[in-house]
């Protein structure tokens, strides 16, 4: 099953200015709808550097659904659990400024029930060949438990990424259970209910450390932005990756990058350091042009043998 990612499918309507951006006032510019979702990034991601992952999803029964199963399949996802339901695609509505970041955003949630029949059904065959679980973490706790139940069973690592971190922080439990659980420096600063803004990569690498004793987590990252990642582990280790300079285009899809390259690393035999820098140089991939997944990548580039792992390209 190679990597198994569980959550939701989005489709990404983004509008850019053409002039100078004015929050207040009418803008003309260009709009552009892309597949998106946090989940649904990471699976093509993962897809991208040719590690064959299954994608665990619902959509619903239009045709835009069609074509984001149909350019998964082409990227060789495993779409087989894939379930078409009537609410199954959400919606992301952005607005973009001159520098490529987000001003304005509105979401319209897709409901999830379906992915908890998938798993009520065929839950033992997805997981007990999987290499490795990603789960978007805020998802309903009905699949959380499933999930988690299964990769207890299976004794298979999970590793955590947030979409929404106000609904994630009441997952506390489960994240403890996680591998590794990633997040950007806003989100665990929600998370940990402290103000990290004003702390350097080097201050924030230690206060990790710390919190990740007295939150009995297992390792956790922090992405700080221009300033790169921060990683920590419960044996001791901790560090900064400093980021790759490129000229930004287009920041969505970036942090999931990140994390896909993070989970790849961990999940085929590197480090926590090690696989911060496969997420930083993906990441970078992503945020030099339009799309919000990486382009095409062997795993050998990452220093990757997917033949170790019966992964046949």
């Amino acid at each position: 099953m190679g990597i198994v990612v569980v959550g939701a499918v989005f489709v990404d309507i983004k509008g850019y200015p053409i002039a100078q951006y004015i929050p207040s006032g009418r803008n003309a510019g260009r709009v552009t709808q892309v597949h998106g979702g946090v989940s649904r990034n990471v699976a093509e991601d993962i897809a991208n550097v040719e590690l064959r992952p299954t994608f665990v999803s619902v959509v619903d029964k239009s045709g835009i659904s069609d074509d984001v199963i149909n350019k998964l399949q082409r990227h060789k996802v495993n779409t087989d659990y894939i379930l078409r339901t009537e609410d199954g695609l959400g919606t992301w509505l952005a607005v973009f400024d001159n520098d490529g970041d987000v001003v304005a955003s509105i979401s319209k949630r897709p409901s999830l029930d379906g992915i908890a029949t998938i798993l009520e059904e065929h839950g033992d065959e997805i997981i007990k060949d999987a290499d490795s679980i990603v789960v978007e973490i805020d998802m309903e706790p009905k699949i959380l438990n499933i999930l988690f139940d299964l990769a207890e069973k299976y004794k298979k690592r999970i590793y955590a990424i947030v979409s929404n971190m106000s609904i994630a922080v009441e997952r506390r439990d489960l994240i403890k259970k996680t591998d590794c659980f990633v997040c950007n420096l806003q989100e665990a600063s929600m998370f940990f209910s402290e103000d990290y803004e004003d702390n350097t990569p080097e201050e924030m690498a230690g206060i990790l450390a710390g919190k990740l004793k007295t939150a009995q987590l297992k390792s956790m990252v922090v992405t700080m932005g221009g300033e790169g990642a921060v990683y920590a582990t419960c044996t001791g280790e901790s560090g900064v990756t400093p980021p790759q300079k490129v000229n930004v285009i287009d920041t969505t899809g970036c942090g999931d990058s990140f994390f896909a390259g993070v989970v790849i690393g961990l999940t085929y035999g590197k480090t926590l350091g090690e696989s911060c820098v496969i997420g930083t140089r993906i990441a970078s991939s992503v945020i030099a042009t339009k799309e919000n997944v990486c382009p095409r990548f062997l795993p050998e580039e990452f220093d990757i043998d997917p033949t170790k792992f019966g992964i046949t390209l």
